[in-house]
């Protein structure tokens, strides 16, 4: 067989496979071999073009770089990247290139390659890439580990830049979202693409327009494509419109995350700097793994479920302190950061007679709704032993009678306490009478001496429900005018890696500077809390003071 016909057999097999031969000669001519069978027709330079203006923007630069190094090597090129198409030039499509160099008569370098269409395979291998990173995410006590992963998968492979919002409310089909609605992010819900400008703050509510405020409700994606750094006036915030001209943004894809019929979060994701819009399959790819989301948000949901539970519970048992003439007395709980946890801490307060209030503060073992529970049973016998011994009763006797109570009714396993009864003694003094079952001291700040712990001179007596019979003892002191007293649970002073008598002792400075600047009580108790950040445990704190304006 001549050489011809062989050329002829073999034209038309290149012209039967999926696939495209050409030759790039040394002065960056491009000559199509045979071809094309794929399905749609790549973009090709003109006078004045270049071949690599047919690349995607985010793929030049390092498909450059890989050419010119097998250039210098003389070696094959064998990779994945996104070409134009010729009859549309705004979307692009996976090619696989594979090319090897070729000296012609004169020595030149020229390439001899084939392009195959890689798309479908492509999109399968990113899409298994992506879900397999968001089948991993946990549920999470809050969900900056799920947002975090989400954001880190899409960017910079399908989007320069991505923000994930929790939406409040039961957004739907059928539901309309108030018109001051709005929309919380934080800054392990953003991913941006290295160069792009930082989001406007989201450590606050973003107010959202018409567009995004349409996704929630419909649950439908949307697509908003305009030329670079011009985004429409309307539908978006004024924030977001001011972030976008600044990267340059071509684009903004708002996708809804739906979970059990409602919309609970919204992801936002931006093409800037000139990339191209998303497709209509890169919008589908997005959709998928937004989704992905709903399986640790309808998990985090469950566990925030439970926990307003025990909170509204535990609220219910926390009474405001009573009025009682001649003393300011001010309380406090706040619940722990953590989404998954409530504990068993309480503070209660009561008026025994005109002269003499009972006061305690104490802490359940456990973080969840049992404890909240047992949190309000072991309060309410408290609060009915006091009253029923009396403002003369001995604190330590009322522990004992609890201790033995809550043990005979299988209560929980270790219960902390401080039980105080504060009666007058004169129109400016009063008696304070205190039993500790293994609780941190109370702090008492004189108006003219320095502040001290109220604890014995052994350790304080061991907590509830750990041993039968144990004698408890009673500390005694007074309160003057001026004089400010402080119960607080172990989350104000207990944080892991740190020391303790350091806490104490910061505690105590810290009380006493704001007790001697006049600061009002109940901005005094307020002030005492560690930044949100660092709170891993909830806190109660209950303080009172001897008025002077008697």
């Amino acid at each position: 067989m001549n050489r011809d016909r062989l050329l002829q057999h073999y034209a038309a097999l290149m012209s039967a496979v999926p696939q495209s031969v050409w030759v790039l000669s040394a002065d960056g001519a491009i000559t199509l071999l045979a071809g094309s069978g794929m399905r749609e027709r790549l973009w090709r330079p003109d006078d004045g073009t270049s071949w690599i203006d047919a690349v995607h923007p985010k793929d030049r630069g390092w498909f450059r770089r890989a050419w010119r190094r097998a250039a210098e090597e003389k070696s094959p090129v064998d990779t994945v990247v996104r070409v134009r198409l010729e009859e549309t030039p705004d979307r692009f499509r996976h090619i696989k290139i594979i090319a090897v160099p070729v000296l012609d008569e004169e020595g030149a370098v020229e390439w001899v390659g084939t392009a195959a269409d890689a798309e479908v395979h492509w999109r399968i291998r990113m899409r298994e890439k992506l879900l397999a990173r968001m089948a991993a995410v946990p549920a999470a006590h809050d969900l900056s580990e799920a947002f975090l992963t989400t954001a880190a998968a899409v960017v910079p492979e399908l989007a320069d830049a991505v923000a994930i919002f929790h939406v409040r409310g039961e957004p739907g089909p059928g539901h309309r979202l108030p018109g001051d609605a709005a929309l919380e992010a934080s800054t392990e819900s953003v991913g941006l693409a290295p160069g792009l400008p930082s989001l406007y703050p989201l450590d606050r509510d973003v107010l959202w327009g018409a567009a995004p405020r349409q996704v929630i409700e419909s649950q439908k994606s949307r697509l908003l494509t305009f030329p670079p750094g011009e985004p429409p006036e309307d539908g978006l915030s004024k924030s977001s419109l001011r972030w976008l001209r600044k990267a340059g943004a071509t684009s903004v894809a708002l996708l809804p995350v739906v979970v059990d019929g409602r919309t609970v979060a919204l992801a936002t994701t931006t093409t800037c700097r000139g990339n191209p819009p998303p497709d209509e399959a890169d919008l589908n790819l997005l959709q998928d793994v937004f989704q992905q989301m709903s399986g640790p948000l309808r998990r985090t949901m469950e566990l925030q479920s439970v926990r307003d539970k025990a909170l509204a519970l535990q609220q219910s048992f926390l009474a405001p302190p009573p009025a009682v003439d001649g003393i300011s007395i001010t309380a406090l709980y706040h619940p722990a950061d953590s989404a998954a946890e409530v504990g068993g801490d309480w503070y209660d307060a009561v008026r025994l007679s005109a002269d003499s209030l009972a006061l305690s503060i104490g802490d359940i073992a456990g973080h969840d709704l049992d404890a909240a529970t047992a949190m309000g049973r072991v309060n309410s016998l408290l609060r009915g032993l006091a009253y029923d011994s009396g403002p003369a009763a001995s604190p330590a006797v009322t522990l004992s009678r609890l201790d033995r109570i809550v043990q005979a009714l299988d209560g929980p396993s270790m219960v902390t306490a401080v039980h105080a009864v504060i009666r007058r003694l004169a129109p400016r003094l009063w008696r304070v009478t205190l039993s500790n079952a293994g609780h941190p001291p109370p702090l008492l700040i004189p108006l003219d001496a320095p502040p001290r712990y109220l604890h014995g001179l052994t350790a304080p007596d061991p907590p509830l429900c750990v041993t039968d019979a144990l004698p408890r003892t009673d500390l005694h002191t007074v309160l003057r005018e001026g004089d400010t007293l402080v119960l607080y649970t172990d989350g104000l002073v207990e944080a892991p890696g740190t020391d303790i008598g350091d806490n104490l002792r910061r505690l105590r400075e810290h009380t006493e500077a704001l007790a001697r600047a006049g600061v009002p009580l109940a901005t005094l108790i307020r002030k005492l809390l560690p930044p949100v950040q660092n709170r891993r445990d909830d806190i109660a704190v209950i303080a009172l003071q001897a008025r002077t304006d008697q």
